[in-house]
């Protein structure tokens, strides 16, 4: 076996040694990729599990606000229900109220005729008792004046009573 020659080995050595440097670099470019992969999955992670917290938050609140939703649609419907109760009553009521509504209208549109009488009545009962002992009066001495409804019939005289006027009103 023969030597290489000195030139073959240095450049042997120079190629072992370029081909340990770039083995080298090489590792150490792995070495930082591995750290990069591992810090973004350590981030992905974290991520994740602040969005998994997120979602969970959520989730609770959702829950939260459907359940006083719901308590909220039990409570309006149970105010309804009085509503439509006391809107029931009260219709009841205005339907007993009725007749009697339509009575007072009929006593006010009477109202003024029914004054005008009793103004006369006042009247002829300030105007007092007619004087029995005046002379030249047609009925003095006689029987009291009767008074009677007018019906245009003139029907028995003797069931009439005699008119007191006085406040009974």
């Amino acid at each position: 076996m023969s030597t290489p020659p000195s030139l073959q080995i240095r450049e042997a050595n120079a190629h072992l040694v370029a081909v340990h440097r770039r083995a080298a670099e090489l590792e150490a470019r792995l070495d930082a990729a591995e750290r990069t992969v591992r810090a973004q999955a350590e981030r992905l992670a974290s991520h994740d599990q602040q969005l998994r917290a997120a979602l969970d938050e959520l989730g609770s609140t959702k829950d939260r606000e459907i359940a006083a939703l719901q308590e909220q649609l039990v409570t309006s419907e149970a105010t309804v229900h009085n509503l439509q109760a006391a809107l029931h009553q009260r219709d009841k009521l205005i339907r007993q109220l009725q007749p009697r509504a339509e009575l007072l209208q009929d006593i006010c549109r009477r109202r003024p005729p029914l004054a005008g009488l009793l103004a006369a009545l006042a009247e002829a009962e300030r105007l007092g008792p007619l004087p029995a002992s005046e002379p030249g009066y047609p009925l003095s001495g006689g029987p009291s004046l009767l008074l009677a409804n007018s019906t245009g019939e003139e029907g028995d005289r003797d069931n009439l009573q005699p008119a007191v006027f006085g406040t009974t009103v």
